[in-house]
């Protein structure tokens, strides 16, 4: 048998479905679309759920795909073993209602056999148990011995590997391919065989076949549509054809491996504890690096903290391997050059995912230096109290906040003969999952709520003509009211109107809908809303206000023309803007959302830190260059590669057909798009930027206005200026200079204020001398003093201790009726005597109604029971003459 790379294999595959009139998709990006059941594409079927549910009308009824899938439920085994991935890559040939079990096995068998050159003689099927319709096939049709055929039942609980069903909707059963690996793999066993948990029969194929539909309770119907669903994880299909051990000796993943090794200094397979390292290494660098190519970017919540906690497990572990620098970034780039073959898209994000990586291991690299630190107090405090077992609460605040596993933890408290409340901290582990699962909504197959619109034949669809006119004529197709599919909408009712062709924009990209009247001589329907319904259907969404109108029927569709056209200025202005920013900024800027409505536009790129006055205004004024400069905004129709000849610039993870829009200004801006524009920049008139701000880690947001929207912007400021000018009494071109003059009055009477204060809290005070005690040798002085604040505190605890010399000094002061402020200083005798200010304030807080704490040569609480002074006054001594 010929040994074939990674790279070939997915290309081999793909290319035999193409023989068999398959047409080729790329990779959908990780990130679902119009699918709330999943955070992350985990497998090939998933971004196709559509068409197998009928929803949508697929491009052609037979697909094949090599789909980047991410999977982390088993993510606490990666690395330990030698076959757990979080990411990887599944090929899949898909048939929608076309053929079914015979093509699809017989397919399976020449591909591994014939293409691939797999020995059919170590080649062993398995069905579900009462599936004889493929039993036969295999018999039959392929040749196969009734003997190496595996029927697998389903257990106890009614569970089958070979019966896939996720819930209500398609199932059906399987037929998998697995291939004997020989006994080296094996358990040694003498009942060794297909199914056992040993590795000598790697399962390398399963066709699924999706003909039944479930209601989730056990009961199954026949679907008229019947289709086909194969998976067949690539990286295991090459352990076989290259006769390697693991997923992580294939030819890609040994070379990010021996990266690793290169890195760190180590060997593989010399040290069990540094091999799980490695391994684990290998895999999550694949998944951050795709993830990120992909517009995710690290967060604390979604996909964003699946990221960001695979980055910082491989961070932490190269730590554990001894890489003391930043190495991620590094490691990328042999991910990258391993893999830009399949995913070209990795190599035209490059810049960015580099940059990305650094600034999140730097990150992490600040971060797990203050876990370490609160390890420490932590460890002291345990000390202190007289434990030795660390609480599984503090353990999992470690975990979650600082990054730190449990493993980690539990190793550095082994060290010093301490231990972790493991399950405690499993308890803290499943509340935040039970959350987070509560949270989530209880949904359909694809995750959304169901609607009327799921309703609709699929076969209904509209075609936007808005690019070239903002009136038109169009045939009814479709009437809903909210609940229902009707024949007829009238006056009173509020529903959605669907069309043959409209002039109506729809939410998407970005832009905000078009608003206007659907209308007839006899009926008026306002359109408030225009949604993109699934299958290409554009829905308007409103109230009828007059008449009737029926299915069928011709109407009029008029869009507001000054909504339109002030939507396009903004519109235009992002790409205006976006080019900008990346001659500014650097290439790495990429978009990463945008809203575009009449108003306004917001604009979110990835940079990785806050724009200067001057990158702002430099940025604003190359937008106004090319706004006078008058450039024609042009769109033309093409292929994708052509688009990407062109250099124009595509969305992140976005996925585009075989032909696209580009829109372009002149030479200076060129972006696929499909939104609506304005027909030269000059229409714009103006543009400025109102806001810029972080909304992310890795992104910015500016805010900005044009046209009309500019002009308000400055009569507002201008009415602002003369307001504030009247106040302070002067000319607005000298309002600056007497706002100035104004401060150094304030500053003056502060300082003065001050003083006063001062000196009224100290002869409130009087001489307390006379009130210091002594605590087992430590002068001690513990006073009250009405109506001073915080501050006013401060400066007299500084100047009691001059007085005092070494010793303790704790003040109280009452403001208002519920207001207390406490203050505790120590002097550096005392402290080494043993007073601690922090733990004393904290002591004695409680009884004034408060809280606080700080260092132990000074602290500070607040409280709201003023009634409780004396008693906190008075447990001073007591608490003192314990720490001492």
């Amino acid at each position: 048998m010929k040994v074939y790379g990674l790279n070939e294999l997915r290309r081999m595959y793909l290319e035999f479905f193409e023989s068999k009139d398959h047409l080729r998709l790329n990779s959908f990006s990780l990130v679902p679309q119009n699918d709330k059941s999943l955070l992350l594409i985990n497998s090939g079927m998933a971004p196709l759920k559509p068409y197998f549910t009928g929803q949508e009308i697929p491009p052609r009824k037979r697909v094949t795909t090599c789909q980047k899938c991410i999977r982390t439920g088993d993510i606490e085994n990666v690395g330990k073993t030698a076959r757990h991935l979080t990411f990887f890559e599944m090929l899949g040939n898909f048939s929608f209602g076309d053929y079914f079990k015979k093509e699809a096995i017989a397919w399976s068998w020449e591909f591994l056999t014939e293409v691939v050159g797999l020995d059919a003689d170590r080649l062993y099927p398995s069905i579900y148990f009462e599936d004889d319709e493929a039993f036969d096939i295999w018999t039959k049709d392929m040749g196969v011995a009734g003997d190496r055929i595996t029927r697998f039942e389903r257990d106890e609980n009614g569970d089958c590997d070979n019966f896939w069903e996720h819930g209500a909707g398609p199932c059906g059963p399987c037929s998998e391919i697995y291939y004997d690996r020989g006994e080296k793999y094996g358990c040694g066993s003498p009942d060794c065989k297909v199914g056992c948990e040993c590795d000598r029969f790697m399962e390398v194929w399963n066709n699924v076949f999706t003909q039944f539909e479930s209601d989730g309770n056990g009961h199954y119907t026949e679907l008229v549509q019947k289709n086909i669903d194969t998976g067949m994880g690539l990286e295991r299909l090459a352990v076989v054809v290259q006769d390697v051990d693991t997923v992580y000796d294939v030819d890609t993943m040994k070379a990010i491996r021996d990266k690793v090794c290169e890195i760190a200094g180590v060997t593989y397979q010399t040290n069990e504890k540094n091999d799980v390292s490695i391994r684990l290494i290998t895999d999550h660098i694949r998944s951050v690096t795709f993830m990120i190519s992909d517009g995710i970017i690290p967060s604390n919540e979604g996909r964003g903290y699946v990221l960001r906690r695979l980055l910082r497990r491989a961070a932490r572990h190269g730590k554990l391997l001894g890489i003391n620098d930043k190495f991620l970034a590094q490691l990328c780039k042999t991910v990258i050059d391993e893999s830009k073959d399949g995913y070209p898209e990795l190599e035209d994000k490059k810049e960015y995912i580099l940059k990305l990586l650094t600034i999140e291991e730097d990150n992490f690299n600040k971060t797990i230096d203050q876990g370490l630190s609160i390890l420490a107090d932590l460890e002291e405090n345990l000390v202190k109290v007289g434990k030795n077992t660390l609480d599984g609460e503090d353990a999992f605040k470690l975990y979650d906040t600082y990054g730190f596993p449990l493993d980690l933890t539990k190793e550095i408290l082994e060290e010093k003969g301490f231990f972790v409340d493991e399950e405690g901290f499993q308890k803290a582990m499943n509340v935040q999952r039970e959350t987070a699962r509560s949270a989530r909504e209880v949904t359909n197959y694809m995750g959304a709520d169901v609607t009327v619109y799921q309703s609709i034949d699929p076969a209904i669809t509209s075609t936007f003509v808005g690019y070239d006119r903002l009136s038109h004529d169009s045939k009814v197709t479709v009437l809903t009211t909210e609940s229902d599919i009707v024949e007829e909408l009238v006056a009173g009712q509020t529903g959605t109107i669907i069309v043959d062709e409209t002039p109506f924009y729809a939410t998407m990209g970005g832009q905000l809908n078009d608003a206007g009247v659907i209308k007839t001589a006899n009926a008026t329907f306002v359109v408030e809303d225009v949604i993109k319904l699934q299958g290409g259907k554009v829905g308007h969404v409103g109230k009828m206000e007059e008449g009737i109108i029926k299915v069928n029927e011709t109407v009029t569709l008029v869009v507001d023309e000054d909504r339109r056209n002030s939507t396009g200025k903004n519109h235009t202005a992002t790409h205006l803007l976006q080019k900008a920013l990346k001659m500014v900024l650097g290439n790495h800027v990429e978009q990463a959302g945008s809203y575009v409505s009449k108003d306004r536009l917001r604009f979110d790129f990835t940079h990785f830190s806050a724009l200067t006055k001057e990158e702002i205004a430099k940025v604003e004024a190359i937008v106004n260059e090319q706004i006078e400069a008058s450039i024609a905004i042009q769109t033309n129709v093409m292929t994708i590669e052509e688009a990407k000849k062109s250099g124009a610039m595509a969305l992140f993870g976005e996925k585009y057909g075989d032909t696209v829009r580009v829109v372009s200004a002149g030479d200076f801006s060129r972006e696929l798009c499909g939104g609506t524009h304005v027909g030269n920049t000059s229409t714009i008139a103006a543009f400025k930027i109102i806001a810029e701000q972080g909304v992310a880690a890795g992104v910015r947001r500016i805010e900005a206005l044009t046209g009309k929207g500019v002009f308000e912007y400055y009569n507002h400021m201008e009415e602002t200026l003369n307001e504030a000018s009247r106040v302070a009494k002067t000319e607005p071109s000298m309002l600056s200079k007497r706002i100035e003059t104004m401060q150094e009055e304030i500053k003056a009477l502060q300082v003065e204020n001050e003083k006063l204060k001062n000196k009224l809290a100290k002869d409130a005070l009087g001489d307390v001398m006379n009130q210091v005690v002594e605590v087992k040798g430590v002068k001690v002085l513990a006073t009250k003093v009405p109506d001073v604040d915080m501050n006013g505190l401060r400066n007299l605890g500084d100047q009691l201790k001059e007085k005092l010399g070494e010793g303790v000094i704790v003040l109280a002061s009452a403001q208002d009726s519920d207001k207390v402020n406490l203050i505790a200083m120590a002097t550096d005798g005392a402290m080494k005597q043993g007073a601690h200010a922090g733990n004393l304030i904290k002591a004695i807080a409680a009884i004034v109604g408060g809280g606080g704490g700080g260092r132990p040569n000074m602290a500070q609480a607040g409280g709201k029971n003023p009634a409780g002074i004396d008693e906190a006054i008075a447990k001073v001594t007591e608490v003192l003459e314990q720490q001492l």
